[in-house]
């Protein structure tokens, strides 16, 4: 998928499903039902077995409806990893701006992660396409909003701790996006089969976006 038509979905979604630990033969399956339940946006994560695999079968199954991209990208090797996996975009859980630049480079999105004002500053400088606050929950709401004071021209995408109960909450204080890990990906309903249950699951997290746009 096009990067500008990629970053409309997340626009209109504003979650990234990450997928991390799951097997091959599951990805298929999980990808439709977030689809399903309306997230379009996903990220495999590279320290998941078969990873890259996982991102080719799904750019050619989805890849027209979906913007698919690689997460725990970690240094230049990984970003490489990604690139030749056909990754439309990269997440990171640190600031490595060699990384950074790879990515605009190749004319990828970007969404770094950083914690401090200065790594923030030090990631949108590198050319981020937004900049993931990690760990989101742990640092708190309030943290968010102090961050933006200064920062408020920089968009910045909550990870870690981030479920359907305080989605809005992140979204209200001025956050761009959130990225979603295991309260949307369940693993025991990804084990048995329970497909639905991930559509549902996802359909939740679009209404409490719809919510905090009403609120």
């Amino acid at each position: 998928m096009e990067k500008k038509t990629g970053l409309e979905l997340l626009e209109q979604t504003k979650i990234i499903a990450i997928v991390r630990g799951i097997e091959s033969k599951d990805a298929e399956d999980l990808a439709q039902a977030l689809l399903d339940g309306g997230i379009r946006v996903m990220e495999i994560t590279l320290n998941t077995p078969g990873a890259e695999g996982m991102i080719q079968s799904l750019q050619m199954k989805f890849g027209e409806r979906m913007y698919i991209g690689a997460g725990t990208v970690l240094d230049s090797d990984d970003a490489k990893r990604a690139l030749d996996a056909g990754a439309d975009f990269f997440v990171t859980p640190n600031t490595d701006e060699s990384v950074i630049r790879y990515a605009v480079e190749h004319g990828k999105a970007i969404f770094p992660g950083a914690m401090t004002p200065t790594e923030v500053v030090r990631a949108w400088k590198a050319g981020a396409t937004a900049v993931k606050i990690f760990p989101g929950a742990s640092l708190g709401l309030g943290y968010f909003k102090e961050l933006m004071g200064p920062l408020n021209h920089i968009p910045m995408v909550a990870v870690g701790g981030v479920h359907a109960g305080n989605l809005g909450e992140f979204l209200r204080v001025g956050c761009s996006g959130v990225g979603v890990g295991g309260s949307l990906v369940n693993f025991q309903a990804i084990a048995s089969g329970q497909w639905d249950q991930i559509r549902d699951n996802a359909k939740q997290f679009i209404q409490a976006v719809d919510e905090s746009r009403n609120a």
